[in-house]
Parts: C-alpha cells; structure tokens; sequence
C-alpha cells in the first residue's frame, strides 16, 4: 500500500519522540496485552517505584518493556531480522515471565476470541517472509506490515502481540516515520479487526486502520526550521 509518511524525521528526532512518550507507549501496550494498569501505575513502575495492589507480573511486564525499548535505543542501526525479533522477546519475557521467551514454540497453542489456530512457525519460512517484508519500498506499509505478519504467526509462546510492536517500532524509528501504538479508546475495534485478520489473512483494512489512528509523533519541520535559521543568524552576525 501506498502509505505517505505521516513524519518526516531523522533516527535522532525519532528517538527523542519515543523517549519523551515512552511511559505512555508502555502503558498502551500492557493494555493491549490485558495489563490493568493505570498510566499513574505504569510511570511509578518505569521509575521504580513501589505500587500496591499490583501482581508481581504485572510489574514485571512493565519493567521488560522498558528494557526492550532501551535495547532498541541502543541498537538502532541493527537490522530488524529474525535473530533481532527473538531477542525482543526474550527482553519482552525476562524474568520467567513466560516460558521459553526467544525461542519459537514448539506446541500448539489457542488465540482468545477466535477458534482459529496458528501453523507451527517454521523458521525457515518465518526468515524468508521477514526478508520479502523488509524489501517493500514504503517505508511506514513496510513496517505495519512487518508487525502484523509477526503477530498473525505467533512465533512465540507469548507476548507476540508486545514483541512485533516493538519489532515494527524499531523499524519506525530507523526510517523515522513516527512511533506505532494504540490508543486506548481504538484498542477495542483494533482487537477486533486483529482476530478477522488472524481468521482470513487480508490485513488490508486493519492496516489502514493502523495507519489512520495508530501512529503517532511530533511535526518537528518548523523547529527544525527554526533552529536552521538562529544557526544562519549566528552565522551572519559572527561573519560581520
């Protein structure tokens, strides 16, 4: 699909629009996941601080998002391969939160609100699809594409849902084309047309709708104008 960038960022002002909403992405993804956590109690725990009435996996859920998102932060220029999704999941599943987090599932497993099942991943196959996919030339269909194919094949025994967002987000800030995350008042109609896609394999419409209300970011075109002209002020008045 023949997406236009919603923003047009360098990798530096995409890294500094996840970092200045990262609290918030986190939130919005252990929500998706069915995480009830407030966005008061999801700041405490990415700083570290005591939270009551609060399941020790929750805090932990909380707590692996935060250092898969500093992982991508500090591997940016790494290539969002296969080898780069399995260790999103292990950060995604540190701490035994899940079982085996970064190895693909060997057992069969149920996705809720549908009966429909997911093949065995095959690795093999997983790769050659991820490399097809990090070819597509738009850049922002080339990366919702790449979370919706990771999260339809279920690779891992959980957190697929969290590990492809962050998978896609890497791929995002790279081209700096924003952040993916779902609001919460579209979470419902996201599920839903998440399980029709899981059903048939036509993303077509959930990734429009991903496109329409799931990217977010910050038009830094005027500061980055600004800034240009004070450095050409600067210039001309020390060349004097």
């Amino acid at each position: 699909m023949d997406f236009k960038k919603k923003y047009d960022l360098t990798v530096d002002e995409n890294i500094f629009v996840a970092k200045r909403n990262i609290v918030d992405y986190i939130w919005k993804s252990a929500r998706l996941e069915g995480l009830s956590v407030t966005f008061s109690e999801t700041e405490a725990i990415y700083n570290g601080m005591s939270v009551a009435n609060k399941t020790v996996d929750e805090i932990l859920a909380v707590n692996n998002l935060k250092h898969a998102w500093q992982f991508i932060f500090d591997t940016i220029d790494y290539p969002t391969d296969f080898n780069y999704i399995c260790q999103l999941n292990r950060y995604v599943g540190d701490g035994q939160l899940f079982f085996n987090a970064g190895f693909l599932r060997s057992i069969p497993v149920s996705v809720g609100g549908t009966s429909w099942k997911p093949d065995f991943p095959n690795e093999f196959l997983i790769k050659e699809n991820l490399v097809k996919i990090l070819t597509l030339n738009n850049p922002t269909d080339r990366c919702i594409t790449l979370m919706l194919y990771c999260m339809r094949s279920q690779m891992f025994f959980d957190g697929n849902k969290r590990t492809s967002m962050l998978a896609a987000n890497h791929e995002m800030i790279r081209n700096g084309c924003g952040i993916i995350s779902v609001p919460i008042e579209y979470q419902p109609e996201f599920t839903k047309l998440l399980v029709e896609f899981y059903e048939t394999n036509e993303m077509s419409i959930l990734k429009q709708f991903v496109y329409d209300v799931c990217i977010d970011g910050i038009d830094l075109k005027a500061q980055r104008k600004y800034v240009e002209s004070q450095n050409t002020d600067i210039f001309n008045s020390t060349s004097k």
